[in-house]
């Protein structure tokens, strides 16, 4: 789990960035997209009193209303449930998929108020430009020194734009490292059980987030 919390804290200086983005962003390169999101939700981030003060409504809020349409859920739960994924009936698949993006809005949301001066730097990106699949590399420089952190996108062109499906931190992609911990939980209590087991997870994400806004 401090693992997915790492990858959670760090993914939020690019995906949290989504939430500024504008339609426009749809006819940019997946690199130059997320280059220049990215500097805008460090750059909000560090001015937005609420957000350093950990006002969770209000992150949860943006979250909501900008994030989620840039980011393919369906395919990152499938991913995440790999032959299961196939197994599951279709409300199966509706409910995991409701669960799963609840369960990574609640930690976007709750990483987004921890950044502070980290900087991004961006790789020269791989591949031919008509590719529809693409990954774009980064890495985040520390404020006080140290080891940059590895900070990949997988990202799928769509009609509605580019949008990113996996994300790896430290050479650990969050597919995969879910993927161990979906199998678990089916194979104790199937699809049924894995869903309860979110459900129950958010439900509680959703109580510290009332708690700590309210406080």
């Amino acid at each position: 789990m401090k693992l997915l919390k790492k990858i959670f804290a760090i993914a939020s200086l690019t995906v949290g960035a989504l939430a500024f983005a504008p339609l426009a962003s749809a006819q940019e390169t997946p690199d130059a997209l997320i280059k220049r999101i990215s500097q805008e939700v460090i750059d909000t981030a560090k001015s937005d009193k609420d957000i350093q003060s950990g006002n969770q409504k209000k992150v949860l809020e943006l979250v909501e209303a900008k994030i989620l349409p840039h980011v393919d859920f369906q395919r990152m739960t499938a991913l995440a449930a790999g032959r299961f994924w196939r197994e599951a009936s279709p409300e199966q698949q509706k409910q995991l998929t409701n669960e799963f993006r609840s369960l990574l809005v609640y930690t976007y949301s709750g990483a987004i108020s921890q950044v502070k001066d980290q900087k991004m730097e961006f790789k020269p990106m791989r591949g031919d430009p008509s590719d529809t699949d693409v990954e774009v590399r980064t890495q985040v420089i520390q404020p006080r020194g140290g080891d940059p952190i590895q900070l990949n996108y997988r990202l799928e062109k769509s009609s509605g734009g580019w949008k990113i499906y996996d994300v790896n931190v430290l050479g650990a992609w969050l597919v995969e490292t879910y993927k161990g911990n979906f199998a678990a939980e089916i194979s104790k209590g199937g699809i049924d059980g894995l869903i309860k087991t979110l459900a129950d997870k958010n439900k509680r994400l959703a109580a510290s987030a009332a708690k700590t806004t309210k406080s």
